[in-house]
């Protein structure tokens, strides 16, 4: 039987405390909650959780600071939530390794579809992407740099391809404009997100039922984006 995932809830309001934590206890996960940066950094030293949901506003130590640290140390997912909603804040936690960022005032179900979604990897299998992966009606071939809708070919240039690759690695997640640009183009590039942006209207008119209405391809804006692998979950 699958053990219950730890999450580390690390925030100093104790109304959130009091919210969250019942939360994702009647949904079967452990919690332990930690109320100042440092308090995070032992806990994930001597009793590591599978999840860390991070606020950014900590009495001791920024949690953009906390973040930093943590990955400096572990692999372990991080869901920001925070009521710094601007894009810097965002784009400088996510750069820094942070899975998802989630806005306060935020709906508990949606706070619950972000978890889930970053413990899958924690919980796979198989981390590694296999020669070939199906997501919906798509099939992504990484040896051969193929796409398949259902058994029809879907013809993209090399470009296209390693952007939908690098997105389906991290399925899930939120990838920055930064770190798409660095590791399609490279570190040059990182000031040019109009290569991005035309690229990614030409990956979604290929790989999209309605480019319009992306279903797979998700915008998050002004951030990045974000390959949806169950797009009715979010």
């Amino acid at each position: 039987m699958t053990r219950a995932a730890r999450i580390l809830l690390v925030d100093d309001e104790v109304s959130i405390q009091r919210a969250p934590a019942p939360l994702l206890r009647s949904r079967g996960y452990e919690v332990e909650v930690a109320g100042t940066g440092n308090d995070a950094l032992d806990a994930l030293r001597t009793r590591p959780p599978d999840l860390i949901v991070l606020d950014l506003g900590l009495p001791d130590l920024d949690g953009v600071e906390v973040c930093r640290r943590v990955r400096a140390e572990s692999a372990v997912p991080i869901v920001v939530l925070s009521a710094r909603g601007g894009e810097a804040d965002k784009v400088t936690a996510l750069d820094l390794g942070a899975d998802d960022y989630v806005t306060k005032p935020f709906s508990p179900e949606e706070l619950l579809a972000r978890i889930r979604v970053a413990l899958r990897r924690v919980f796979a299998e198989d981390e590694t992407p296999a020669g070939r992966r199906q997501i919906g009606d798509l099939t992504i071939d990484y040896d051969r740099h193929r796409v398949l809708r259902k058994d029809e070919e879907i013809r993209l240039t090399p470009k296209e391809f390693d952007l939908l690759a690098l997105l389906a690695r991290s399925a899930d997640r939120v990838l920055t404009h930064r770190t798409i640009l660095k590791a399609i183009w490279g570190p040059n590039a990182v000031d040019q997100p109009e290569h991005l942006w035309v690229l990614m209207a030409q990956l979604r008119k290929k790989i999209e039922p309605d480019p319009s209405q992306p279903k797979y391809l998700v915008s998050e804006p002004w951030v990045g984006y974000r390959f949806v692998t169950e797009p009715e979950n979010l």
